[in-house]
């Protein structure tokens, strides 16, 4: 006999999920697929496999991220080609597009599918994500509407204490660029920000005597609406008069949210994958935990190898949204029936199971084979010839329909 071993046989950074989060997980990605559904989305698949150059292809993805790639090569007799664990799905979502969908139209997708990221702090190097990409020429329209519908699922999982974080990538890029910084020290300055290193902005306001204003109120603080926007606005556009564009951008999305009772916090500094993004950038979060993320994205189809095409849309998180859900109510679960047969013999096993079918079609859980999550369940003994159930409460119905109408009456539960 062997020895049960207490240490964990998964790779590290992996994850088992049991059936009861298994089943919250479904939740999820049932509930985002009917709310995308009735938004005219439709679903897309990528593999899980892609060639690596397509995540370098003219930065799309910074060094750091590809530091983390999963990575190896896919041999092909002498040769071999390298490819990776997909690390992000948006990328991938815009070479499909590219490749098969790419007439002039919108396209409205949506997607649920891990990505893989090598991590050395602990964290899951494997994350289930479910997403939207709304690609093609929407305008702010389609910035408002990428918002709407991730508030539109969260309300349908119940998940409360949400806050609303709303950006521009514009408005970092081009305080960046005015200090005379090249694209690769905008990338690495981006990432100094998103860590909290602060000194970041007094190298850059150094570089920019014209401006009349601290840039702190720009990185360091956030704050609500339009009203925030147009103290903003003033003294940073007639320094920085690249800035009035993104301004326009975010102080019409956030009127049009603010409007509609979504108020969103406006922060500098929202977007993780600067390299990528473009325009609008949200973060929803619940209680302080990240659960959805997106933003637009205008040129990273044209890099990947299609034409360049205005796009938006956002990753929502699954396993913080799981931590965040309520607990499942369990009076409104279909009631359970442990079906039994008195002497299993071939026409008494015959009976049971053309029972447990119509059974099934009627609603009902059964099992035939008990299992450890019935606890719950109804006993019921169907007789040898399958002329009689006896249930526990030990009355007796002459026919599968007498037992269901008792069993939709409340009488034999």
């Amino acid at each position: 006999m062997t020895e049960a071993t207490t240490e964990s046989q998964r790779s590290r950074g992996m994850r088992d999920l049991l059936p009861d989060e298994m089943e919250r997980v479904r939740a999820v990605k049932d509930a985002f697929a009917a709310t995308c559904r009735a938004w005219g989305y439709r679903e897309i698949r990528t593999p899980v496999i892609e060639p690596l150059h397509l995540f370098t292809a003219a930065g799309t993805l910074s060094p750091q991220t590809l530091d983390r790639v999963y990575s190896f090569l896919d041999w092909d007799g002498w040769s071999g080609e390298r490819v990776v664990l997909r690390p992000d799905s948006t990328i991938p979502a815009a070479r499909l597009y590219a490749e098969h969908l790419d007439g002039g139209r919108v396209a409205k997708l949506f997607y649920s599918q891990n990505v893989f990221r090598f991590t050395d702090d602990g964290s899951d190097r494997e994350e289930t994500q479910c997403g939207v990409e709304l690609i093609g020429d929407t305008g702010s329209a389609g910035d408002i509407e990428v918002v709407l519908l991730a508030l539109d699922v969260l309300a349908r999982l119940a998940i409360s204490d949400i806050t609303v974080g709303v950006s521009h990538a514009g408005i970092v890029r081009a305080v960046l660029a005015a200090a005379g910084l090249s694209a690769e020290e905008q990338g690495a300055a981006y990432d100094r920000l998103l860590d909290g290193d602060m000194s970041v902005v007094d190298e850059v306001e150094a570089r920019l005597p014209q401006l009349n204003a601290p840039l702190r109120l720009l990185f360091e603080v956030d704050g609500a609406g339009e009203g925030f926007i147009t103290n903003l606005r003033g003294p940073l556009v007639s320094a920085i008069p690249a800035l009035a564009a993104p301004f326009d951008e975010l102080e019409s999305v956030v009127a049009a949210l603010e409007e509609g009772g979504d108020a969103p916090r406006i922060n500098a500094v929202l977007a993780r994958s600067f390299e990528y993004y473009s325009g609008i950038v949200i973060r929803i979060e619940s209680a302080g935990q990240r659960i959805v993320a997106g933003g637009r994205y205008d040129e990273l189809i044209g890099l990947v190898g299609g034409k360049r095409v205005p796009a938006s849309g956002f990753a929502l998180y699954v396993a913080p949204i799981v931590a965040a859900m309520p607990e499942p109510a369990h009076d409104d679960q279909p009631l359970s029936i442990a079906l039994r047969t008195q002497d299993y013999s071939a026409p008494a096993t015959v009976a049971m199971y053309a029972a447990a079918r119509q059974l099934r079609s009627a609603g009902f859980v059964v099992e035939t084979v008990e299992g450890m999550h019935m606890a719950s369940a109804r006993n019921v003994i169907v007789s040898g010839d399958g002329s009689s159930f006896q249930h526990e409460d030990n009355r007796t119905y002459d026919s599968v329909e007498a037992l269901i109408i008792a069993l939709n009456a409340g009488g034999a539960r």
